[in-house]
């Protein structure tokens, strides 16, 4: 994904694929990924350890594991996942484990980016870094005049937003974000004093009338009907069923901004449950919804090659697997 576009959707709503136990970029859209997932309708085993274990140097060092290590460190694991130490995986212990899982490997990178945007290296990356790192100069817009060109003026306002939650994080009044605020910076949703920011900023963006509230019509943004069609092509059909079924709550046509924050900030929880009942549903052999070692260990391959489970990164990972941690 290029790094505009990266910008772009940081806070905004996401199409993610997000497996068991690894939060994977999206680099390509939904469709997209369908089609490389399964071309002309048949499904693509690789595509799915690809999707598994990332970059082609991760599966590279998957390969060169033995059975054996990879037998030891998956029971590691599910060691790790059973909290009560029953013998067995719930769906609360897969959905707990998923979430720290994604908060895990978002902070990793966010760590990775701090020490690529702080150039010279004294524990801070400042607005200057930040441009340089991201556009390979520094870039400086009037916050108050507009450009003629519709392209252009649509990066400014990227740009001046991307500024100002800069600002936000940066509680120290600093010259620039030392690795708590830089977190807070990359990753807001999981910062309690950005929680106010990204709430407002998504008001600015979506909220035309100022009521302080997101309507259906703000929702879907500036899609209007063709009037000679018969009915909504289908993806404002399922934009409006996640308006009705997934965000709005209190089912009052709107979304206050308790509502709003779960439609612009990826809902972890939800997504880790979700998994958490599909891996059941695969993997659970006498359905008593709960996975014993023995089921899991049965079912290994779907562990390493389910779009559902991203056991694969986690083998790579002593974060995860090394019993002492």
């Amino acid at each position: 994904m290029c790094p505009r576009l990266a910008g772009a959707m940081r806070l905004g709503p996401r199409p993610a694929t997000l497996g068991l136990l690894l939060l994977c970029a999206a680099a390509a859209g939904a469709g997209e990924a369908e089609e490389l997932h399964y071309p002309r309708g048949e499904h693509r085993a690789d595509y799915d350890r690809e999707a598994l274990l990332g970059s082609q140097e991760e599966v590279d060092e998957y390969v060169k594991l033995t059975p054996e290590e990879q037998h030891k460190r998956l029971k590691s694991i599910i060691k790790k996942i059973d909290l009560d130490s029953d013998g067995f995986l719930t769906e609360s212990e897969l959905s707990s484990w998923i979430q720290m899982s994604f908060k895990h490997y978002a902070m990793q990178e966010a760590k990775q980016q701090f020490v690529e945007y702080d150039k010279n290296s004294d524990g801070s990356v400042s607005w200057d870094e930040y441009n340089i790192q991201m556009y390979d100069r520094v870039i400086d817009f009037d916050e108050n005049t507009a450009l003629d060109d519709t392209e252009e003026e649509s990066f400014r306002q990227l740009h001046l937003k991307d500024k100002k939650r800069f600002e936000k994080a940066n509680q120290d009044s600093g010259p620039g974000l030392n690795l708590e605020e830089f977190i807070a910076f990359e990753h807001p949703e999981e910062v309690d004093y950005m929680t106010e920011f990204v709430i407002q900023e998504a008001l600015e963006e979506h909220d035309k009338n100022g009521d302080g509230f997101v309507s259906l019509e703000e929702f879907l943004g500036d899609y209007r009907r063709d009037p000679t069609a018969n009915e909504d092509p289908e993806w404002i059909l399922v934009e409006k069923d996640r308006f009705l079924n997934d965000y709005d709550k209190d089912a009052d046509g709107r979304l206050d901004p308790q509502e709003l924050l779960s439609w612009v900030v990826p809902n972890n929880q939800g997504i880790a449950q979700e998994e958490a009942l599909h891996l059941i549903d695969e993997v659970d052999l006498n359905s008593d919804r709960k996975l014993s070692e023995a089921e899991i260990l049965e079912n290994q391959d779907l562990f390493l090659t389910s779009e559902a489970t991203d056991y694969g990164r986690q083998l790579q990972d002593e974060y995860f697997y090394h019993d002492e941690l």
